[in-house]
């Protein structure tokens, strides 16, 4: 780890981002994307490509012969498909990639495609440990790449008028911050996949991660197993605390503390499924809180922003402003012009919408590929994901030492 890499650090680089500098595109010329990782998330991905003009799916990559086979019925019908990522980076004709495999290789990858001279999108947690945030700023600046991590809230615009609220000062000094997860989803207990391990390049799968034999569980339930994954603070957190990051200019914590069990998921997972984890800014006098479970939906997604004049309540559909009730007055709730006629089909009420609306991705997308083309500071970049998987890996290893995981000790 950069011994030099302190909370100051994460502080400046979570609100910077050098844009890169090289060679852009014309805004009809059509930009060559390959996909790497074509598992369920990147599918959704793909298809939010689909229906952005001048941009063509002309490689797709998977270690497993199933998501290859599926990621290719959304790409060119002439898409190049290969097992090894490589293969696909060492290609001229592609400008870009989109990377959709397990966590503990988004950084990896990242690094490998910029070097390969490619602009990247990403998806979040960008980095598995907290010694490759360092690693990944240095690739996209040595190779002057656009990388945009996949936190879409960035490119919402409900959520881009909710931060003018917060910084315009109408809520007060705010200290308190409370973001959740929840939802209520039954436990299936250990599936069979029947998966035939000549389909997996299993080696390829593991990466970095300590050799092990092949598991079909684990291979399909990575993020909740501690070599690939990091949980629910790492694959659900990090949405939210990019939000709360980007509203408030907090860096990375002095402090987390987290508790945790497996109630939904017990005896099958490495991973809490249920999981509470304070974090302290006392620089910036504030403590934030996340909730999630998979046994109950209460407060569903969203964060509160709770100020000393009022709260602000968002999620990915809508706010809301809650002022502060005084004497001899009402406390009118003010909320955003999103009405709920507007919500996308099966959504639920406020905090139960799972979906984003408008849709995250391919607004956010969008911005990544006109980033491209001006060579412009995209509205995530690298050192955004940085920031807020920094704080969600001081969590975990809060959690797992079972004491309370201070910045300047995170070793």
């Amino acid at each position: 780890m950069n011994e030099n890499w302190n909370r100051r650090d994460v502080l400046r680089t979570a609100m910077a981002g050098a844009a890169g500098s090289a060679v852009g595109h014309a805004a009809n010329e059509t930009i060559e994307a390959g996909c790497i990782g074509t598992g369920g998330r990147c599918r959704e991905l793909m298809r939010a490509l689909q229906r952005i003009p001048n941009v063509r799916i002309a490689a797709v990559a998977d270690v497993w012969d199933v998501n290859l086979a599926e990621g290719r019925k959304l790409a060119d019908p002439k898409a190049f498909a290969t097992k090894d990522y490589r293969e696909l980076l060492d290609r001229k004709d592609i400008d870009a990639v989109v990377i959709g495999a397990p966590d503990h290789w988004h950084t990896p990858m990242t690094v490998d495609a910029c070097r390969a001279g490619k602009d990247v999108y990403v998806e979040k947690p960008l980095t598995h440990t907290l010694d490759e945030g360092p690693r990944v700023i240095e690739a996209r600046n040595a190779h002057r790449r656009i990388v945009q991590t996949g936190m879409q809230q960035r490119s919402m615009p409900h959520l881009r008028k909710a931060r003018e609220i917060v910084q315009s000062g109408q809520l007060g000094k705010i200290h308190k911050v409370h973001m959740t997860w929840n939802r209520n989803t039954p436990s299936r207990g250990r599936v069979r996949y029947d998966i035939d391990p000549a389909s997996v390049d299993w080696k390829g799968f593991l990466g970095n991660a300590p050799e092990q034999p092949f598991n079909e569980y684990r291979f399909r339930n990575w993020r909740w197993f501690w070599d690939f994954g990091g949980g629910t603070l790492t694959d659900l957190m990090v949405h939210w605390l990019d939000v709360v990051n980007w509203y408030l200019d907090l860096g990375a914590p002095a402090t987390a503390t987290s508790m945790g069990d497996n109630f939904h998921a017990k005896g099958l997972w490495q991973t809490p499924d249920t999981m509470q984890t304070l974090l302290h800014y006392p620089d910036k006098e504030v403590q934030a809180y996340f909730e999630s479970t998979f046994i109950n939906a209460r407060n569903g997604s969203m964060t509160e922003f709770m100020g000393t004049e009022a709260t602000l309540y968002v999620d990915r559909g809508r706010y809301e402003i809650h002022p502060e009730r005084k004497r001899g007055s009402r406390g009118e709730v003010i909320e955003s012009p999103l009405r709920a006629s507007e919500l996308v089909p099966g959504a639920g009420p406020r905090g139960q919408d799972f979906y984003d609306n408008p849709n995250g991705e391919v607004l956010h997308l969008s911005n990544w590929l006109e980033c491209i083309r001006t060579r412009q500071t995209p509205n995530a970049p690298v050192e955004a994901g940085v920031a807020a998987a920094a704080a969600a890996h001081l969590g975990n290893i809060a959690f797992r030492k079972g004491q309370v995981a201070r910045w300047e000790d995170r070793r």
